[in-house]
């Protein structure tokens, strides 16, 4: 592991289970970034911390939580990588670092020690049975009101925006930069490749090669759909180019506001919702982009089987079977009562009016659907490779159920109509 890279070498430990370790360089990093002497370093076990970690740092000025993020290849591209005082100008309730390290390879944030939760956190305790859902659904009201801010400020800075421009945010390293093979355009790669490449999928009792998995045709409680997870993951690639969604328009936005990234701050009047992390934050967001993180991750993957797949397992009746060229799967999956009534607030309140104000712009092509499913798409097959670690792989049933739900996002309907369409046929202006 390169010692030019500590942000890194800490990932790389800590995914290795050498936590001490792991917890060692970030103390060595926080202490040369900032000149302060750590007497340790404590790292959380932070489910949503997929491409991050974040924890507990005790230091000469006190106690700060810490969080880094460290995208692959990231050394050579990051920039001004973390921007909560662009957004607290622009309005949104975010929580500012108070001391922020920039540096590539070396980039992390100390935050003030807070004792809320996050949104995240708050509602698997809920999906678990832990905890009561709250009477009243507060947390949908703040859900509302916070979706409601975020639009405010969306409409109010859509603006047509340069290719360059847009090319240059760091959110697309979420999306087009995990499909794509560095300096090989237009080339399937990434995590799109290394995740899935080689693999063998469990159908039943047979076993077949993912080159013929992803040729498969789908069947998904009696929808069926046009494209195969070939031609999703091709055409994503395509149409996720960075430059090519300028004619979307763009918006300042943290483009990466899931619930692991939102403190839920109690108080008199109910719970208040506060994003932090603004890794990918950015003035030339695609206006079409901007949202699309905050409605897959924190709506249509729980419960429980892009994030937590052992506890998916026997949860859901997943059946499936294959039937020439094509996969024919039957779940009973749903997002649940207070998941569905987050994604009622991001279809009214957030992407309905979002989508109008573009079109009144002339800032919404007629392949927006298809564009935006393709970002739906990309974003559970590429944060987390729905196989399962070769060491450790996903039971089959929760393997299947995850692509299924995954080709919904990305695909439309060649007959029926699915959760995704009716979504979708909501927001359209």
């Amino acid at each position: 592991m390169s010692e030019a890279s500590p942000a890194a070498e800490a990932r790389a430990l800590a995914r290795e289970g050498r936590i001490a370790e792991a917890e060692q360089a970030i103390a060595r990093m926080v202490a040369a970034n900032f000149g302060l002497a750590v007497s340790g370093a404590r790292l959380g076990y932070d489910w949503t911390s997929l491409n991050s970690l974040n924890g507990r740092v005790d230091t000469s000025d006190g106690e700060f939580f810490f969080k880094l993020h460290q995208e692959e290849g990231e050394e050579a591209t990051v920039g001004e990588y973390y921007r909560g005082e662009l957004l607290k100008s622009h309005g949104y309730a975010v929580d500012v670092p108070a001391r922020v390290c920039r540096v590539p390879g070396r980039q992390i944030l100390l935050y003030p020690v807070r004792r809320e939760k996050t949104l995240a956190a708050s509602l698997l305790s809920i999906e678990r049975g832990e905890v009561d859902a709250p009477a009243g659904d507060p947390l949908a009201l703040a859900q509302r009101a916070f979706d409601s801010d975020v639009a405010t400020i969306y409409l109010r800075t859509l603006h047509a925006a340069e290719p360059g421009a847009v090319a240059a945010e760091p959110i697309h390293r979420l999306f087009h930069a995990r499909l794509s093979e560095p300096g090989a355009p237009g080339v399937l790669g990434g995590r799109a490749t290394r995740f899935y490449a080689g693999r063998g999928v469990a159908l039943g009792a047979e076993a077949i090669g993912w080159d013929e998995f992803r040729a498969l045709r789908w069947v998904v409680n009696g929808v069926e759909y046009r494209d195969t997870l070939a031609r999703l993951f091709g055409a994503a690639l395509e149409r996720l180019e960075p430059r090519r969604l300028a004619c979307f328009g763009a918006v300042v936005a943290h483009g990466d506001a899931h619930n692991a990234n939102v403190w839920v701050e109690e108080g008199a009047a109910g719970p208040r919702l506060v994003m932090f992390d603004p890794a990918f934050a950015g003035t030339e967001v695609p206006a079409l982009l901007a949202e699309v993180k905050a409605t897959m991750h924190n709506i249509f993957a729980h419960p429980f089987w892009l994030y937590h797949p052992d506890e998916a397992a026997g949860r859901f009746a997943v059946r499936a079977r294959r039937s020439g060229d094509r996969i024919e799967v039957s779940h009973d999956w749903r997002p649940g009562a207070l998941r569905e009534a987050f994604l009622a607030s991001k279809r009214d309140v957030l992407w309905r009016p979002l989508l109008a104000a573009m079109k009144a712009r002339g800032l919404l092509p007629d392949d927006w659907r298809d564009t935006l499913r393709s970002a739906l798409f990309a974003c559970p097959t590429l944060v987390l490779n729905l196989l399962g670690d070769v060491q450790r792989p996903r039971a089959p049933d929760v393997a299947l159920l995850g692509f299924a739900l995954a080709v919904g996002m990305g695909s439309p309907p060649e007959r029926g109509q699915d959760l995704f369409s009716d979504f979708l046929d909501g927001i359209a202006p």
